[in-house]
Parts: C-alpha cells; structure tokens; sequence
C-alpha cells in the first residue's frame, strides 16, 4: 500500500518525505506552523516554518530567541523528496494553509480558515488537491454565520446603549485574531458611517501586546488604550472594553464599575451556549468556516479525500461520504469550543497562554 504523504502520530501531524510536523502537539526537529495560535503553535521545537505575515505574532507568542523561518505565499521550497508552499487560510494575520507534493500527488492541511472578508488579515486561497486535511469545527449545518457588517452594527448599537446608561461594554473576545477583527470591524463601521464612537476604546493586555504586528502588517485598527485602573476609572461607563474570556468573573473586571458584557464567538449561534456563558449579549463571529463554507471549501480543492478534524466530524464525514467524497475523521488533542485537551491527550499539554483559545 502507497504510504499516505501525511500521518497522524503521537506528536502530530507527520510529514515523512519531508521528516517534519504540521502544527505539531509535542516539540520536533521540524515543525511548519499554520498559525499562533497555542492549539497550533508550540514551543520547544527545534526549528519553525511560518509565512513571512505570520511570523510576527508567531515570534511574539513563542519568544525572542525562537528559530523561525518564513516563506512568502506560494514559494516552494523542497525538502527531503516533498514540494512545500504556504497558502492564505484567512483564519488571523498570516495563517497558513500547507500544500505537500511528492511525485505529482498533492495534499492540502488546511490549518483553521474562514471565507468571510477580514481586514486583519490574508483571504482564504482555494488550492487544488487531491486530499484535503480540513478543520471542522462548527461542523453541523446549525453554524452560518450573518453578515459580519450586520453584527459590528449591532455591538455598535449595544455599546451606545450601555453608554447612554452609564454602562462600561465589556466584549470578550480571543487575544489574538478575534479582538483585531473586533477592534478592526469598530473602526471601519465608525469610518463609514462617519459616527463619534460613544467612548473610548480599552483593550485587556492580553489583546495590547499582540497589536504590534497588526500595526506593522498595515492593518487599520482604531486607537485604543491599554486597559489599566486610571484608564478604566476615567472611561467608566462610557467606554468599550476588548478582553480575552479568561478575564470575564475576575476582579479586574471591577475597575469598570457597573458593566455589560458580552461574547463574540461562533458559538453564540447556539442559545444554550449563551446562557452557560453568563453574558448580556452574544454576537455571533467566528474566524473559523461556518457549515456553508466548509462545503464551499472542499469543493473548491477539487479534492477525492477529505480529512476533517478538530470539531464535530463525525456527521459532517457521513455527509460527504454520502455526496460522493472518501471522507474521514483525523484525531487530534484538541477538541471543543476552547481547543482545550482532548482526554486522551496525554499528560503534557501545558501553555495554553491563558486564554484557552482556538480563535473561535
């Protein structure tokens, strides 16, 4: 039996014609990075590729002194018998999809992707293959996402709201990736609608330590604040506050006196999911692909095989494997709406950076 180009082993997903990793669960020799975030990026290892986009966040999240390599999209570099090219996933700034050649055949890792327009980063690039490694986290047909321009109108509509009385807005969203879009989406809607904003903007520090490379990739984002006790008390009440969702039920949280909060997530399509997390009000935005994407996606490779993983993959394989595909689940360690550890996932699955997220 021909050996697959890509295996799922105890470290990860296993490249052997080029003896590296994609996204690698535990540190390797070799390791290409779809993307930053800490489901994906690891530290340890001994020598990381990443788009030159993504370098950034990616360098900020692993360290100073961490060997990482880039490639601009679409370069193709050779290693050991295998063909490599990076391809915009349109998940955050610089996510990668990875494409693997060896002797004429093609297999697509797709990382986490989106196909909705993002200001804070690269689009999605559909890239023929024959199989396709796609994530499925909202894989069930209940996840399509509304009109992104209709839900930044709506926590515009809310912040005013809360301002008018006398509420600091708290809205919870990932560090890196989902509080750019956020804080990106704002500006844009204020810029087009030529509106005073009803505050000032604060952001957790969480989210101000990763706004450098979003500056330096051109990204346009709204001036804000680091969120501290003499910014909060003075733009208390008026002001909208960007934070991780580890900050939620934390004293810091205090400092903003009386607050509305809110979550900005895929998840927030599932009332249920709302209640459990104890928000005012939930926005329905993910940067991952919604149910209508995924499909849009896959057929776009023109692939035979499809591998889904990290979500919901068992009806989403039975789907496509009653429309004709050769589907399969690809295990991974981490599963549900945080990335969190899957239960078999072993026992070193340390660093989750604090926030537990997959930028859903």
């Amino acid at each position: 039996m021909k050996e697959e180009l890509v295996q799922v082993t105890k470290r990860g997903l296993f490249v052997p014609t080029a003896d590296l990793y994609i996204d690698p669960w535990r540190p390797v020799e070799r390791a290409v990075i779809t993307h930053a975030h800490a489901d994906h990026a690891r530290g340890g290892s001994g020598r990381y590729l990443s788009s030159e986009s993504g370098a950034g966040v990616l360098r900020t999240r692993l360290g100073s002194t961490a060997p990482i390599d880039t490639v601009a999209w679409g370069e193709e570099i050779r290693v050991g018998s295998a063909r490599l090219s990076l391809h915009p996933a349109g998940h955050i700034l610089g996510s990668a999809q990875v494409r693997i050649e060896v002797e004429g055949e093609v297999w697509v890792v797709s990382g986490d992707y989106k196909l909705e327009d993002d200001p804070t980063c690269e689009a999605f690039e559909p890239v023929p293959c024959h199989t396709f490694i796609s994530e499925c986290t909202f894989g069930l047909p209940v996840y399509r996402w509304p009109d992104p321009a209709t839900v930044f109108s709506g926590i515009l509509q809310w912040w005013a709201d809360n301002a008018r009385r006398g509420r600091t807005s708290v809205l919870f969203g990932y560090s890196l990736g989902k509080a750019q879009r956020l804080l990106a989406g704002i500006h844009l809607k204020l810029t087009e609608s030529a509106a005073e904003a009803p505050g000032p903007i604060l952001v957790h520090g969480a989210v101000h330590r990763l706004l450098p490379p979003f500056h330096d990739a051109g990204v346009p984002l709204p001036h804000v604040l680091r969120a501290n006790r003499e910014s909060a008390r003075a733009a208390q009440g008026r002001a909208l506050v960007v934070a991780p969702p580890s900050a939620g039920g934390t004293p810091w949280i205090r400092t903003f006196g009386e607050v509305s909060t809110a979550f900005a997530s895929g998840w927030m399509r599932i009332r249920g999911t709302r209640r459990r997390r104890g928000g005012d009000r939930g926005f329905v935005l993910s940067d991952h692909v919604d149910w209508p994407g995924l499909l849009t996606a896959i057929r776009a490779t023109g692939a035979e095989r499809v591998g889904l993983t990290h979500g919901t993959t068992g009806p989403a394989v039975r789907f496509l494997k009653e429309g004709g595909w050769d589907a399969w689940s690809v295990p991974t360690r981490f599963e549900g709406e945080d990335g969190s550890e899957a239960p078999d996932a072993g026992e070193d699955g340390e660093d989750r950076d604090g926030d537990g997220e997959d930028g859903s």
